[in-house]
């Protein structure tokens, strides 16, 4: 698939952390790849800026968020000679013509990419409407969040869809963009080895991980508003979930996608009442250790009110009702001030029956497929070997199927996999409007609890694996996280 000549990409929030730190870098190293052809990117923004100091700032932005190896000269100029910047306040309906003057009239290859809160979503699409912006080959892309709840969401999608069809509504999770959830598809639908024992029969539990070792830092008054469950796990977590469960699609092709996803969101066993105390837990953290310097409880964070019960840990076990995934348990865990920056899905298989081998417990040799998306993607198989020496002493040892160090190529970054298919209009890594209500529906009960008890969330050591429940959630069905075993 290639992105269709004259391109315009117009990045709302333009100057915004998203776009400086991802947006920005991930469509120079397409430039840099030859993957854009002739096209503009624009970059609109409340401030009134000076084209010099936005190209200033841009460069800054790559300087600091490429690696060296892969900034060059040649593409700077080439990448330079698309950047346009304008101002604009998304607000204001009458303010879209200064817009409309620098883009093509007719019906180009168009996305707007709305890198903004989800309150300026149906604004921002009524006035790009209103002007004649938007083309039947315009792509409009949101940003997570969208919505605080499901009533919220279906508003925010009701809204928008007045002024955009839904089949050119791309709604954005940069984790399926990354390299290692599309091997996880292949090694499961290519290979007869895994898809023939990827279900209930062989496989024991999965485990899902999103570990960030960094704390709220900046973004104090955003977390505040959502927490751990709206930031990380409504969205990621579960999109994560879908891929790892879903059945095979007829076709590789979106809807068929996206329909396999939607299925596993709506088997999803619900989690009401009581049982939440059971399967879910809820963490914030505390004063502590992070990357060899002490770092401070959360409720001392700048921006963060002395009394706060926003969660900063979350972990939960789910389970799937339906015929593969009966009986196993699926256990989902994000939360910030940990141990490691780490994003694992760890699929570990069924114990062997019996043990032949003397002095070997048969739960260490259990297998396990791992897939790494951070910091160092890769996937890696769990397999046991005979240990070198006299007698059969058997012990774990690892089957990099991708080594990292062995790849000649470079391996795109998430957001220059889903830029790259919004511009040429592939949505399948995109989330339909009814995915995005499923796994809203499913959490919702869960945040309306925790509004009702309106309890702090159990306190965490900064720099540990987070709360003690979240050991206990695993060690009362004889099981133990990756990390603790």
């Amino acid at each position: 698939m290639q992105i269709s000549a004259p391109f315009e990409l117009v990045l709302f929030g333009g100057m915004g952390d998203l776009a400086q730190r991802k947006l920005l870098p991930a469509l120079y190293l397409l430039q840099r790849d030859g993957r854009l052809p002739e096209g503009k990117i624009i970059s609109v923004t409340r401030r009134e800026l000076e084209h010099e100091d936005y190209m200033e700032q841009v460069r800054k932005a790559l300087t600091t968020h490429v690696a060296k190896e892969y900034l060059e000269e040649a593409a700077w100029t080439e990448f330079a000679t698309k950047l346009q910047c304008v101002s604009l306040d998304a607000t204001d309906e009458s303010a879209y013509s200064v817009l409309a003057d620098v883009l093509a009239k007719g019906d180009p290859n168009r996305v707007f990419y709305l890198a903004t809160g989800s309150a300026l979503f149906s604004p921002i699409c009524k006035g790009l409407k209103q002007t004649g912006l938007i083309g039947s080959r315009t792509n409009v892309v949101l940003e997570k969040p969208i919505g605080h709840d499901l009533e919220s969401a279906q508003a925010i999608n009701r809204s928008v869809g007045e002024y955009v069809d839904e089949s050119h509504i791309y709604r954005i999770d940069h984790y399926l963009g990354k390299e290692t959830v599309q091997n996880l598809l292949v090694l499961r639908f290519a290979n007869s080895l895994f898809e023939s024992q990827w279900n209930q029969k062989y496989i024991d539990h999965i485990e899902i991980t999103i570990a960030e070792s960094i704390g709220v830092e900046k973004r104090a008054e955003f977390y505040e508003q959502v927490g751990a469950m709206r930031d990380m796990f409504q969205n990621h977590l579960l999109q994560l979930l879908c891929i790892v469960a879903m059945e095979p699609p007829a076709k590789l092709e979106t809807d068929a996608v996206r329909d396999e996803k939607v299925k596993v969101l709506k088997a999803l066993k619900p989690i009401v009442g009581e049982a939440i105390n059971r399967n879910v837990v809820r963490g914030q953290y505390d004063a502590g250790v992070s990357d060899g310097k002490p770092v401070p409880p959360y409720r001392e964070e700048p921006g963060v009110h002395h009394k706060s019960n926003t969660e900063t840990f979350i972990a939960a076990k789910v389970e799937i009702d339906n015929w593969r995934w009966a009986g196993v348990p699926f256990y989902l865990r994000s939360g910030k001030r940990l141990a490691e920056r780490a994003c694992e899905i760890v699929v570990s298989f069924k114990e062997i029956p019996h043990s032949i081998f003397p002095l070997q417990h048969k739960s260490t040799m259990a297998n396990k497929l791992v897939f790494r998306l951070q910091p160092d993607e890769g996937v890696r198989l769990m397999l046991c070997e005979k240990r070198v020496g006299p007698g059969m002493s058997v012990r774990p040892m690892n089957l990099s199927l991708n080594p990292a160090n062995h790849r000649k190529a470079r391996v795109p970054e998430a957001y220059e996999r889903l830029l790259f298919d919004a511009l040429s209009g592939n949505a399948t890594l995109f989330l339909r409007d009814d995915e995005l209500h499923e796994a809203w529906r499913w959490v919702d009960p869960i945040l309306q609890y925790w509004q009702d008890v309106d309890l702090r969330p159990e306190p965490y050591t900064s720099g540990t694996w987070g709360p003690a429940a979240s050991t206990l959630l695993l060690a009362k069905d004889g099981r133990l996280w990756v990390e603790n075993s």
